[in-house]
C-alpha cells in the first residue's frame, strides 16, 4: 500500500504579514490569497516488517534512515518531515511507526509561495489518510501551524497552512487566541481566467530566509515601531480593497492596489527588498506592468506582476536581462488531496 497527498502552493495577493503574531493578536489581521497549480507532494509506504524509518526528500537530495523510534532528533536535517512524525506519535499513535516518507516540492525553498508550510500540510494529510485520523480542515491547518511555528520553531504567520488545506481564493481573518476565520470567495470564472492572463510570476533566482525577515517584523511590532505598524494597517486595508475589486470584476484596479501595497510592504522592515528587486520592479512597470509585489515575506523568491491587456509580453521581454525564470500557473480551486493505492 502507498498513501499519497498533494497540497497546493499559494499566491499571497494582499495583506501579507498581518497574520503574524503579535500584530494579529493586537490589531487583527486580514489576508487575501489563492492557491495555484504548483504543489508539495508526500508519499508514505508502510514498512511493518523492516522496523525502520526512512525519510527521502527528493528535491533537497537528502535521505535519512533510522531505527524505529518514537521521537526523531531535530537537528536541522529534514526537520519538517521529522516534526510531523513526532507530533503524530505524540498526539495520536503513542507508539513508533515504521514507514518510508518521500517528499517533493515544485519550487525551491525560500521562493515565497509558502513551500515549507504547504509541505507540512501535505505530510500531515498523508499520515491522517494512513491512520484514519479524525481531522477536519481547521484541525489540519492549526496542527500544521503548531508543528512549524512551535515544535520546529520557524518564525512566520498562519496563512500558508490554511491556504494549503482549504484551497481556492480565500479572504482570511486572524485574531488573538489563535482564532482564524477562512472565508472562501465565489469568483466568476471569467475573472479568474483574466487574472491568469494578467498575472506574471517571475522567479528572481534567489531564495531568502523568511524567518529572519519575520523576526524583524515581530521586533518592530513589539517595539511599537510606528512606521512599521502603520504600514501593516495599510496592508490590511489593501486586502479589503483587493477582495472587493476581484469579486466585482474591477480588475483594472488591481495594479494600483498592488502598487499601493508594495509601497507599504517595504516599510515593514528593511529586509523586504534590495536594489536588484527594485530594479526588476521598475523595469516591469516601465514595460507596462501596473503593479506587483514579492510573494511571501520578501527578500527574494517570486515577484508577482499585474500586466493588463497584452502587456505581459512586453514585460517578459523587458525582464529577460535579469536572467530569472517566468513560471506559468493556473489557479487551483482545491485544498490538500490525499488517497490510498493498494
Amino acid at each position: 500500500m502507498i498513501i499519497r497527498s498533494k497540497a497546493p502552493l499559494r499566491l499571497g495577493l494582499a495583506g501579507g504579514g498581518t497574520d503574524v503574531s503579535p500584530y494579529c493578536d493586537i490589531y487583527s489581521g486580514m489576508i487575501l490569497n489563492a492557491t495555484v497549480t504548483m504543489f508539495a507532494y508526500a508519499a508514505i509506504e508502510p514498512l511493518d516488517k523492516d522496523n525502520k524509518i526512512v525519510l527521502n526528500s527528493i528535491d533537497r537530495n537528502k535521505l535519512i534512515e533510522t531505527p524505529l523510534t518514537k521521537k526523531l532528533d531535530m537537528d536541522g536535517n529534514l526537520d519538517l518531515l521529522k516534526g510531523v512524525y513526532n507530533r503524530i506519535v505524540r498526539d495520536f499513535t503513542k507508539k513508533p511507526l515504521a514507514f518510508k516518507l518521500t517528499t517533493y516540492v515544485d519550487v525551491p525553498p525560500g521562493s515565497g509561495l509558502g513551500s515549507s508550510s504547504t509541505l507540512i500540510v501535505a505530510i500531515l494529510s498523508a499520515f491522517a489518510e494512513w491512520l484514519n485520523l479524525p481531522l477536519g480542515e481547521y484541525d489540519v491547518s492549526h496542527l500544521a501551524y503548531e508543528i512549524e511555528r512551535i515544535d520546529i520553531g520557524m518564525a512566520g504567520g498562519k496563512q500558508d497552512h490554511y491556504a494549503a488545506t482549504f484551497g481556492g481564493f480565500n479572504f482570511m481573518e486572524f485574531y488573538d487566541n489563535g482564532k482564524v476565520i477562512v472565508n472562501p470567495l465565489r469568483i466568476k470564472q471569467k475573472y479568474i481566467n483574466e487574472l491568469e492572463n494578467n498575472i506574471l510570476l517571475f522567479y528572481t533566482g534567489t531564495s531568502r530566509l523568511s524567518s529572519k525577515i519575520i523576526a524583524n517584523q515581530i521586533k518592530n511590532v513589539n517595539d511599537k515601531n510606528k512606521k512599521s505598524i502603520e504600514a501593516m494597517h495599510k496592508l490590511k486595508e489593501q486586502a479589503i480593497l483587493m477582495k472587493e475589486a476581484i469579486l466585482k470584476g474591477n480588475l483594472n484596479e488591481l495594479g494600483e492596489i498592488l502598487d499601493f501595497g508594495w509601497k507599504y510592504k517595504k516599510k515593514m522592515t528593511d529586509e523586504i527588498t534590495n536594489p536588484v528587486i527594485d530594479e526588476i520592479y521598475q523595469a516591469a512597470k516601465k514595460a507596462g506592468a501596473l503593479g506587483g509585489k514579492l510573494s511571501g515575506a520578501g527578500g527574494g523568491g517570486f515577484i508577482m506582476l499585474y500586466c493588463p491587456q497584452n502587456a505581459r509580453y512586453d514585460v517578459i521581454n523587458a525582464l529577460q536581462r535579469f536572467q530569472g525564470e517566468f513560471r506559468r500557473f493556473l489557479f487551483f480551486n482545491h485544498g490538500v488531496l490525499s488517497w490510498k493505492i493498494q
